[in-house]
């Protein structure tokens, strides 16, 4: 080839070149400021999760980098069309073999974006209770009473009923303690006011409840409802228990065992009480 006509194709592919070097430069530049502006716009917004502002960061500096290559290709004459549709071909392809998984991303995009639950809430979803240690795009994770570790994928979790006990500041705790039938029942009633009295915990509003609740086979079930902070639930429902228990016994007030009529062949019967454990007394 002359000098006379290369010259012309090295100064017109040299200006390409230094173009797509100016394009890629500036779009790197671009990406990490797409970066910064998009997490810093969602921080202002209080219901966007810390995590959920670095995903949707992400996606913006990628989807910059994304342009700046179709931009650099074309400048070197690549037909960019063709590369789009087999991109997209190739992105449907892996979207249907990858669904399940892009499922949980959604899911895990939504749980952020509305938060049902945080970390360090005790909740049940979908009959496994636990308390959140981590909510991740993918998963959440859980954690049993016993300190067992459960990962539930996000799918599963925003497609099911999601209990949260520890959502609201407070929480009711319903107590059936049972007397006999030959008790006073105002007596009763009376240990338990001072029982809950006693206990500083209990809120005095919503006023607490002491009420007979039903009559059954060998016991009169009274009923004690109280409110309490979520966090002094089982404290205050251990406590009580054992309080109104400790006072039925200093008032004299049973809490009897169930019976059971025996008849014989002979038509006579005898009543039993029936112990815990199996046994029984005559």
């Amino acid at each position: 080839m002359e000098l006379n006509a290369f010259f012309p194709y090295l100064v017109e592919h040299g200006v390409n070149f230094a173009s797509a070097l100016f394009i890629f430069v500036a779009g790197l530049w671009f990406s990490g400021k797409a970066y910064q502006w998009t997490v810093a716009a969602l921080r202002r917004t209080p219901l966007i999760d810390a995590t959920l502002q670095g995903f949707f960061g992400s996606l913006a500096r990628y989807a910059v980098l994304a342009f700046t290559i179709l931009a650099v290709l074309a400048k070197f004459g690549v037909q960019t069309t063709s590369l789009i549709a087999m991109l997209g071909a190739a992105g449907l392809a892996v979207g249907l073999a990858l669904q399940g998984t892009l499922s949980n991303v959604a899911a895990g995009v939504m749980l952020l974006i509305f938060r049902p639950f945080r970390a360090g809430q005790y909740v049940e979803i979908g009959g496994v209770a636990g308390t959140v240690k981590e909510l991740t795009l993918f998963t959440t994770e859980l954690a049993t009473s016993d300190n067992v570790q459960i990962i539930v994928p996000n799918a599963s979790v925003w497609g099911q009923a999601v209990k949260n006990y520890s959502h609201h500041p407070t929480r009711r705790i319903d107590l059936i303690f049972g007397i006999s039938y030959d008790d006073d029942i105002g007596a009763a009633m009376a240990a338990m006011r001072d029982v809950i009295a006693a206990d500083n915990r209990v809120l005095a509003e919503p006023e607490p409840l002491i009420a007979v609740n039903a009559l059954g086979q060998s016991s009169v079930d009274m009923l004690l409802r109280v409110w309490t902070c979520t966090a002094d639930y089982w404290p205050v429902k251990f406590d009580l228990t054992r309080a109104v228990k400790e006072r039925f016994d200093r008032e004299g007030i049973t809490i009897p065992y169930p019976t059971q009529t025996v008849h014989n062949p002979e038509g006579a019967h005898a009543a039993r009480a029936l112990k815990p454990g199996g046994t029984s007394r005559s």
